[in-house]
């Protein structure tokens, strides 16, 4: 599938926020790769066509893991965050994105 062939909305809606953590900038430095949260019912090949569609940079895999929302407490009730699914979007060679600038390269 190519961007062309998923509805341009749905895909401005599919990524949610880059996630900036130590454990994802540690995975961009050692292997090139970008980490997002999306929407929970996205798919893989709605993932890689909105990171081309808005970064304008070629995708050359995407991993996907869902996360589950943690058990909270609230005074004497048991609470629960809500489950969310992130991407690892591996990048080809030479591709970069820079979020600081707002821009590619």
């Amino acid at each position: 599938m190519t961007a062309q062939t998923i509805n341009q909305e749905r895909l401005l809606n599919v990524l949610l926020a880059p996630i900036v953590s130590e454990k994802s900038t540690f995975v961009a430095d050692k292997n090139e790769q970008v980490v997002f949260r999306v929407a929970p019912d996205a798919t893989k090949p709605e993932i890689k066509a909105a990171v081309e569609l808005m970064f304008k940079v070629e995708v050359d895999g995407v991993q996907v893991a869902n996360v589950k929302g943690k058990t909270k407490r609230f005074g004497g009730r048991l609470g629960r965050r809500r489950n969310w699914k992130k991407a690892y979007i591996c990048l080809k060679a030479g591709q970069e994105i820079n979020f600081a600038a707002g821009e590619t390269k």
